[in-house]
């Protein structure tokens, strides 16, 4: 029963980490470009936040998404993951539409988005596991937080 458990975890961490790999080796050099020529608004942290922020983000997110995995099937669960990998691919694209593409008005309002699919997640996942639903409130807050960032970038450089 262990091993299979440990499968199931490692399988959701690596998924969620090996897309935030992908978004971050794709927009590496719009990332260098952006941080030294864009105006940024207060409270930005040093770029060398990000990865580590991220980094655990993933972590939590992939241990919640496999805590669900780890239920008995059924049309909530299967719902759940749905949203869980539905947000994710939201995730991946806005770094491509803030970074590579700067198209910082299209990237917040696909921001609100990833926002509401992940408040969307939490809510199902807090009906089937409340651990699993605690475990994203950190990613909630950080998109939250990317939004004031994301908004403040477009107001500073149109």
């Amino acid at each position: 029963m262990f091993k299979q458990k440990w499968k199931r975890y490692a399988f959701w961490i690596l998924l969620s980490e090996l897309v935030g790999l992908a978004a971050g080796l794709l927009t590496r050099k719009a990332v260098e470009i952006y941080s030294t020529t864009i105006a940024k608004p207060p409270l930005s942290p040093p770029a060398l936040v990000f990865p580590i922020v991220w980094t655990i983000l993933y972590a939590l997110m992939g241990i919640s998404a496999a805590r669900i995995s780890l239920l008995l099937p059924s049309r909530e669960r299967s719902g759940g993951l749905r949203l869980f990998l539905l947000q994710l691919a939201v995730n991946f694209f806005w770094s491509i539409l803030f970074f590579s593409l700067q198209a910082f008005g299209f990237a917040f309002l696909w921001l609100v988005l990833l926002w509401v699919l992940i408040v969307r997640m939490v809510l199902c996942f807090a009906d089937l596991d409340r651990p699993a639903a605690w475990l994203q409130l950190p990613y909630l807050v950080w998109v939250f937080f990317a939004g004031y960032l994301n908004f403040g970038v477009w107001l500073l450089n149109r």
